[in-house]
């Protein structure tokens, strides 16, 4: 079992080295997170970091996953990390209705356990609580990520070849999806 939740500008950068531990892991393991191997985990740490004003700003949303801890455990402070995605609400006055999905990463450690399901609806949720209502995402075509997000009820627009590279720096297409939200009675703006 996990625990899903967002995390703040400040828990972000506590959690930086273990988040580059994250990423390191999702490179090594050949994911196409726009990142080459090997990768630094100094390097991966600090990208990281980097994000923390973003998040402060509202800019950007970073769900995490933690295993469940036993009875009695404090704060997720130093606990391993299974799992993150991102949220990347658009910034434009046309677009306010539309974010983008960015950085599912689950640990290998904790893969074929329905985490990376958990974190798409943690981000869904918040996504219509804030009355957006038009998600996008790119991925590696024929990569796995495609089976998760055809089961979750997203929408294959089409691919666009030699995109972005794999972690050994070859290029493959990229898959490019949507999904679209029941609108929330209460979104902003109405």
């Amino acid at each position: 079992m996990y625990t899903v939740r967002p995390v703040t500008a400040e828990e972000l950068l506590g959690a930086a080295e273990r988040l580059g531990g994250l990423l390191a892991d999702s490179v090594d393991g050949g994911a196409s997170v726009g990142f080459l191997a090997p990768l630094d985990a100094r390097a991966a740490a600090d990208w990281w970091r980097a994000l923390a004003p973003e998040v402060g700003a509202g800019r950007l949303l970073v769900w995490v996953a933690y295993p469940k801890a036993g009875a009695g455990a404090g704060t997720d402070a130093g606990r391993r990390i299974a799992g993150t995605v991102q949220l990347r609400p658009a910034s434009t006055a046309n677009g306010r209705h539309r974010a983008e999905v960015a950085k599912l990463m689950v640990h290998r450690a904790d893969r074929g356990r329905g985490l990376a399901g958990r974190l798409l609806a943690a981000l869904e949720e918040e996504a219509v609580g804030r009355g957006i209502r038009t998600l996008v995402l790119d991925t590696e075509t024929d990569s796995p990520a495609e089976r998760l997000y055809a089961a979750a009820g997203w929408t294959r627009v089409g691919t666009v070849p030699d995109f972005a590279t794999d972690p050994a720096g070859v290029p493959h297409a990229t898959s490019i999806y949507f999904k679209a939200l029941a609108a929330a009675a209460h979104s902003p703006g109405r």
